[in-house]
């Protein structure tokens, strides 16, 4: 992966370097963000905050994998600036997770399965109730909701055109909305300031790129594939 200029550039090659460079920066402003703290206490290793930012991890690294793919494959100007903004936003955050658990002494991996730091708050490795709502099986058979499967990223992959746009907006639409259901699930779990803020801002840009895609959807005259959100978040 690369990391492009402000305005975004033409379709290129699919470079792998944009989460090593964004996470070492963010891993600095995690850093300092984290020697200012009056805080003593750490998360441990099977808490709320360490589950959130090793799931989060993983999950924000396939969204830049969907938005690398359509960046490179659309001519759209709309379409390669969200898919640029996915990319650096999120590859970003992807190193502040990692940062807060260098800082907080903890591993990369646990031997938690992954969401288990939701359970009983309408997930925790649970597999999705409907084939409508679809997740990515993770390590030890559980799910993350919103994710792609594997047959969903090749045919991402090999898509071109409009539809290819079509297929991202639709799998990016869903996959925001799993972030949003695992930042809300923090949000009632955390009292921890700094991930709290960060959970929110998720939900926040996440919110209104959801509106903006569906927008896309539209002038597209297609629709998004089934919520996987309450009917009343939907």
């Amino acid at each position: 992966m690369s990391i492009d200029s402000a305005d975004p550039p033409g379709p290129a090659p699919r470079p792998r370097h944009v989460l090593p460079v964004l996470g070492v920066i963010a891993l600095l402003v995690a850093g300092a963000l984290l020697v200012f703290s009056t805080r003593s206490d750490t998360p441990g290793d099977t808490s709320p905050e360490a589950g959130f930012a090793r799931d989060m991890a993983i999950h924000h690294a396939q969204a830049v994998d969907m938005s690398i793919i359509v960046r490179d494959q659309t001519k759209d100007g709309p379409l390669r600036t969200l898919s640029y903004d996915i990319i650096t936003t999120q590859g970003a955050q992807l190193g502040i997770f990692m940062g807060w658990l260098q800082a907080w002494g903890l591993k990369q991996a646990s031997a938690q399965p992954p969401m288990a730091w939701m359970s009983g708050h309408a997930h925790g490795g649970a597999p999705p109730t409907a084939p409508t709502a679809p997740a990515a099986v993770a390590s030890g058979g559980s799910y993350m909701p919103g994710m792609a499967t594997e047959e969903e990223m090749n045919r991402l992959k090999a898509a071109t055109g409009k539809q290819a746009e079509i297929l991202f907006l639709q799998l990016m639409i869903r996959h925001h909305e799993g972030g949003l259901e695992m930042a809300e699930g923090l949000l009632k779990l955390s009292d921890r300031p700094e991930v709290r803020d960060l959970a929110q801002h998720i939900v926040t840009g996440q919110t209104a790129e959801i509106r903006m895609m569906k927008e896309m959807l539209t002038e597209r005259g297609a629709q998004p594939l089934p919520s996987i959100l309450p009917a009343s978040a939907a």
